[in-house]
């Protein structure tokens, strides 16, 4: 039996080295259709798993994120086909089935943009077209409620994957979703300013667009539904499921799904629990963990604290956060709570820190009607040594129209 094990074993490791190879040549620019008819010869199919893996260790090697993105494109391509045979089977309730009819509808949603964008594209009139305008704008609000799944994904799903070695190929489909978010949000300000004075001129943005989004999303999808969910299916235990079903819960669904948040669950209770019966002695003050807790929570600024080897161990939990938060997070890495354009960012912030070059880090921006400022702080103990940083966001649009003065007399 162990020689069995062990010759299956050597020759998932010479397929692994093959697909890298295969992969290689074509970073290199060799002929495509070359390298699909030597793919037929010498790989077959490769499983999900294995090609999760195989992104990881080049990327490991040096291999540039975006110039994988681009390969990902041509070899799911060569892969779509033998990837296609295995079928996901989970219960309704699982969070990969919520996932893929998520996706399902989305894809059966942009179905219906296609034939709304051409009517408006080949109309020289507005007021001839203003109702599929308008309709078009719908679907686009709803590819725009489609975030919320994307926020599950990063939130709670991914973490999971990073803890067990899978980090390149969640940060890939995350570039994706931000991609994706910026031509969701460019095409329904195009749609809702869409007047017959600026008619001509926006219209081939529009077409653009949407046609971006028709062919992309559902590509998106087809890494996702097969080799993301795979892999995550073969890599983590029951209990991580339910950890992520947990924090799914937490962070809530699209309108458009079955799946709803259950009512009270384990964790929670255990936390109360402990709660009511410990407390903390602190220099100016006693508290139980209950209290403290809710002191947190009603703070005006939503808050989390990353440790001096930038791991994340605290987030507080007011009613209405501005960015959210899953207990997922709890343990992961602040690089890949980030997207990958603004990691570089991130790291001069903690790197400006831990060396006592700067104390604050701050940024502001507008979100919808919401003016949002964000603080980074560096943490130091009293001997002025780094222990972490702590973020506070703070939603100060009211605060900036105060004028004159207000007191208690």
């Amino acid at each position: 039996m162990s020689e069995i094990m062990k010759g299956r074993n050597q020759m998932a490791v010479n397929q692994k080295e093959k697909l890298k190879e295969l992969l290689r040549r074509l970073h290199k620019g060799e002929n495509i259709r070359v390298l699909k008819q030597e793919l037929k010869q010498i790989l077959g199919s490769a499983s999900p798993l294995l090609i999760s893996q195989v992104e990881q260790e080049l990327l490991n090697e040096g291999l540039p994120r975006e110039q994988l993105r681009q390969l990902c494109e041509v070899h799911l391509e060569l892969f779509s086909k033998g990837l296609e045979s295995e079928k996901i089977q989970v219960p309704s309730s699982h969070p990969v089935h919520t996932f893929m009819e998520e996706h399902q509808f989305i894809t059966n949603v942009l179905q219906q943009a296609l034939p709304l964008m051409r009517k408006i594209i080949a109309s020289n009139n507005y007021d001839k077209v203003e109702q599929e305008a308008q309709k078009l704008k719908n679907i686009t609000e709803t590819l725009l409620e489609f975030e919320n799944h994307n926020i599950r994904e990063e939130n709670a799903l991914f973490p999971y994957l990073e803890k067990h070695g899978v980090t390149e190929p969640p940060a890939i489909m995350w570039a994706e979703h931000n991609d994706f978010r910026d031509k969701k949000k460019k095409l329904f300000a195009l749609l809702e300013n869409f007047i017959q004075a600026e008619f001509s001129s926006a219209k081939q943005e529009i077409e653009k667009l949407v046609i971006q989004l028709v062919e992309g999303l559902p590509n998106h999808f087809f890494k996702e539904n097969n080799i993301l969910y795979p892999t995550a299916l073969k890599l983590l235990s029951e209990q991580e499921w339910s950890e992520i079903k947990e924090s799914c819960d937490e962070l809530g669904y699209t309108s458009f799904v079955s799946e709803q948040p259950k009512q009270g669950t384990e964790r929670s209770t255990k936390q109360t629990v402990l709660l009511e019966q410990e407390e903390i002695q602190l220099p100016t003050g006693r508290l139980t963990l209950e209290e403290l807790q809710a002191v947190l929570n009603s703070l005006p600024v939503d808050i989390s604290f990353v440790d001096k080897n930038d791991t994340v161990r605290y987030f507080n939990q007011p009613e209405e956060r501005i960015f959210p938060r899953a207990v997922a997070v709890l343990g992961r890495k602040v690089q890949n709570c980030h997207p990958q354009k603004s990691v570089h960012v991130v790291n001069q912030i903690l790197d400006d820190f831990k060396s006592g070059r700067k104390d604050m880090a701050e940024f502001w921006l507008q979100i919808k009607d919401k003016f949002i400022h964000i603080r980074y702080f560096a943490v130091r103990n009293a001997k002025g040594e780094y222990l972490g940083t702590l973020e506070a966001t703070q939603d100060i649009t009211q605060i900036r129209k105060l004028k004159g003065h207000k007191t208690l007399l």
